[in-house]
């Protein structure tokens, strides 16, 4: 009698470890997904705050309005640089406004039809802000999974979505 109530006590234990391997496995799984969203973000913010936007040495204004920052490989032509982003570009794919990634991160180049391997899909928006319209932009950077892209209702937010703001001004005249 104390074997059988001895077994069934191991096999009720082993059943609740089990269970909780497997919600730890599917938690680390998310949360790496998480991670590499934020960094995607991040990165695509970093790259849109390095481009060009100032007064030259007459105080003029000038901005970058030609990087191409969509491409697999950044290009210096051929993009939207800091150009205002048309409307909804957070919830539709927009060329140049929008990039591919794969499971590493590895970018697989933008446009409005999704690459074969693509894991992420990262968009940006820039306007304007509105109190300083000529001399501040917000960027806006939404990173989700592909899964989360195609359930999801435009507009709604996901569960494992990242959305960075930022800000990027001019230096004083």
């Amino acid at each position: 009698m104390e074997t059988i109530i001895a077994t069934g006590l191991l096999a009720t234990a082993l059943v609740a470890l089990a269970q909780l391997l497997a919600i730890g496995t599917r938690t680390n799984a998310t949360a790496r997904d998480s991670t590499l969203a934020t960094i995607l973000a991040q990165q695509k913010m970093e790259q849109l705050r390095g481009l060009a936007w100032g007064f030259d040495v007459a105080g003029v204004p000038f901005a970058d309005v030609w990087t191409d920052t969509a491409a697999a490989m950044e290009s210096p032509v051929g993009g939207t640089g800091l150009q205002p982003s048309p409307p909804d570009t957070l919830w539709r794919n927009t060329d140049g406004y929008v990039d591919y990634l794969d499971s590493d991160g590895v970018a697989l180049g933008g446009g409005s039809s999704v690459p074969r391997g693509a894991m992420y899909v990262r968009r940006w928006s820039i306007e304007p802000l509105p109190a300083d319209p000529d001399d501040t932009l917000v960027f806006q950077i939404l990173v989700r999974r592909r899964s989360s892209e195609e359930r999801d209702v435009a507009g709604s937010r996901a569960a494992d979505e990242v959305r960075l703001v930022g800000l990027k001004t001019r230096k004083t005249r």
